[in-house]
Order: structure tokens, then sequence, then C-alpha cells
């Protein structure tokens, strides 16, 4: 007995069974669920209707993540699963699913921060010291040196984010479906999403 996706043989609203006069069909057919893990990446093709590829991601360590307020999306390593809303058994297993909230990688969002604006994220300083700007160890130009001042001046970091970057952590949701395109991509939570899911996690820990 295959996987059918068919309505026939559910009962109607008022309880009563409808009649089956058709057998299944091909095209009713369902595929067992993947459940994507995290590790090494491994993925397979799967032939489907109409000679349309699927791409089954069965392991995955990698993802393009999107900085959303920063307009800059990069391709970092995913180091953990924090946060399922169906199940604690999937952050368990580290299954990647659509919509689960995953750690990535913060080094090459923190290299694109010091190319751009000329700021260190996450580095801590000490009270009543000022932050130096971490470009000054390279030689530039300085046309190069203003532009970054510039842009710092008007740039204004979530607090919240600041402090993940200080960790090397940040929090990300994936908005892809590893099991249907064979990709695990994202983007960066920030503002009430990030303080919900902060929220989340702390009950978590407390429970």
């Amino acid at each position: 007995m295959g996987i059918g996706r068919d309505s026939r043989h559910k009962h109607y609203k008022t309880g009563g069974r409808s009649k089956t006069s058709i057998k299944k069909r091909k095209y009713e057919m369902g595929r067992p669920a993947t459940l994507c893990k995290l590790g090494a990446k491994r993925v397979r093709p799967v032939r489907c209707r109409g000679g349309n590829m699927k791409y089954r991601a069965l392991r995955l360590d990698s993802g393009n993540y999107a900085w959303g307020s920063e307009n800059v999306t990069k391709k970092v390593r995913i180091l953990d699963v924090v946060y399922n809303a169906s199940s604690n058994e999937l952050v368990r297993t580290k299954t990647l699913l659509k919509n689960t909230i995953i750690q990535i990688d913060a080094q090459p969002f923190k290299q694109w921060y010091l190319k751009k604006f000329g700021m260190e994220l996450g580095k801590k300083t000490k009270k009543g010291e000022k932050k130096e700007d971490a470009a000054d160890d390279e030689k530039q130009s300085r046309h190069v040196i203003f532009k970054q001042k510039a842009r710092a001046s008007k740039q204004k970091l979530d607090p919240a984010l600041e402090e993940q970057f200080q960790s090397g952590r940040l929090l990300a949701c994936i908005a892809s479906r590893p099991g249907q395109c064979g990709r695990c991509d994202g983007y960066i939570l920030e503002g009430e999403e990030l303080v919900f899911y902060k929220r989340k996690l702390e009950k978590k820990k407390k429970a």
C-alpha cells in the first residue's frame, strides 16, 4: 500500500462514508517525508510527474542567509537547531525544516560589516574606552576611511543583534524547504521576531 493523497477514502463532514468506485491512481501518489538532518551535504535527485525534478536534502550543513535590514546575503555554516514550533523531538534530532529556528556562524557577516563600516562587530570593550576602528590595522586610503566614517555615522544596530555578534552565533529562520529544493536558506531574526523567539527559548530553558 503506497502513500495516497486522495480524498475519496475520507468520511463526509456529516460522518458518512463515500463509496470508492475507483482504485488509487498514480497522480495521487505521495512519498515519505525525508526529514533533513544537520550534517555533511547529501542531496538526492527525485524524478517527479512531468519529468520535473525535486532535490531531497538528506543532510545539510550550510546555506545562504539574508540580513534583511542591511540588505546583504552570505553563505554561512549552520551550527545548531534550537527551536521548532511543532515538536521538541525535531530539535533533539537536529532536523532542518521550513520555519525552524537555528544558530548560524556570524563570521561572514562580521567581515562584511568591517569592510563596509570599518567597525568590528562583537568586540568587547572596557568601560570608559571607546571602540577603536578595527580597520586601522589595514592600509586604507583617506577616501575609503571617510566613506566608512560617513556610513558609520548614519548606522544604527539593534542591541539584541549586537549581543549575538559577541557570542559569534546568530539566530536565524529557515525559509526554504530542504526536502523539496535541496537547500537550506533563510534570514537572520531581527526586531520583534527576534524578541519573540528569544522569549520562547528562555521559557524552554526554564521548563
